[in-house]
């Protein structure tokens, strides 16, 4: 099977659904300059399907939502994830309410893309956030966080099929890596998880970033004696439970590795669901690798300090094993 880039995979993804559904279109600060990431769109489907939009992060969301509810699809791309909290009122009370107050007669089909995390070259604290917890109390929306090139075509073309208001979070370190992607149609169902990794004596869940350092955790475990099962679920709103629950049955031990703060973060949510679901087969306490529970700093060492890290999530593993 060919490899392509997480970037190219994303892009084969939305220039696909385009050419398949004339009602998909994108738009945002700087999609269609030479350069840019989607510039070939521009060169394909034309200005009205590829639009720049001035520098108004609020305004893209709002215009993304009126275009949904008059029958279109937008994709709307937000340079940083740090800047969505400016678009909170359209996202939360607009976008992700309008179908439940009227009775699922109107729906919000777009995607919000967004380039989420630390780069490891230190560009602060504006630039380098995780906040993908903001969203996971908020009815309506969903949240994707693809780790892989396969899974980030897989997840795309779903995002943008999907009835409903998907935030499609991109990690920065992730968009020049390589991996395996069919060139045939496939789609990745919402709401399910992967196992990335087989293992026995514990789980590790982590998205994106994480879960590529979760990865390389597993296989320096394992020269050690300690089986990893590695948990990526890809979907954080809906959250596959069941996928994480058999697997942490199966282990009895369990570290969630997330790059946000630690504190009310997702890894939060994953662990009271297994105190509620699972509890009984825990051997150990569940172990959260996390941010220290600062802003990101715009130095690379002080980085580096702030940021779980290879050596963290070994660490959390070895003390439950």
């Amino acid at each position: 099977m060919r490899e392509i880039t997480f970037a190219q995979a994303m892009y084969e993804a939305i220039r696909e659904e385009m050419s398949r559904d004339e009602r998909v279109f994108t738009m945002g600060e700087d999609v269609a300059w030479p350069g840019n990431k989607w510039r070939g769109l521009r060169d394909e489907f034309g200005e009205n399907r590829v639009i720049n939009t001035p520098i108004s992060e609020s305004a893209m969301i709002g215009a993304g939502v009126g275009a949904a509810l008059n029958g279109m699809r937008p994709i709307v791309d937000i340079m940083f994830a740090d800047l969505l909290p400016i678009c909170h009122d359209h996202l939360t009370n607009d976008a992700a309410k309008v179908c439940y107050q009227y009775g699922g007669e109107v729906s919000c089909p777009m995607v919000i893309t967004a380039s989420i995390g630390a780069t490891g070259r230190g560009i602060g604290p504006h630039h380098s956030q995780s906040i993908e917890s903001y969203f996971l109390n908020v009815p309506g929306l969903k949240v994707v966080m693809p780790s892989t090139p396969y899974d980030a075509k897989g997840l795309t073309k779903s995002a943008i099929r999907d009835n409903n208001p998907v935030i499609l979070f991109e990690h920065k370190r992730l968009r020049g890596t390589r991996g395996p992607v069919p060139e045939e149609e496939y789609t990745i169902p919402l709401g399910k998880a992967d196992v990335k990794r087989k293992g026995d004596d514990v789980t590790i869940v982590a998205t994106a970033h994480m879960l590529q350092l979760s990865l390389e955790a597993g296989k320096k475990l394992l020269e050690e004696g300690i089986s990893c099962e590695v948990v990526d679920p890809r979907t954080l709103l809906p959250l596959d439970e069941d996928t994480i629950i058999d697997s942490v049955k199966k282990t009895s031990r369990l570290v969630i590795v997330q790059e946000s703060p630690k504190a009310y973060g997702y890894g939060a949510e994953i662990a009271a669901i297994i105190a509620e679901n699972a509890l009984e087969f825990l051997d150990a306490p569940v172990k959260r690798v996390a941010n220290l529970g600062t802003p990101v700093p715009p130095t690379t060492i002080l980085e580096r300090a702030v940021m779980p890290g290879l050596d963290d999530i070994v660490k959390s593993v070895k003390e439950i094993t």
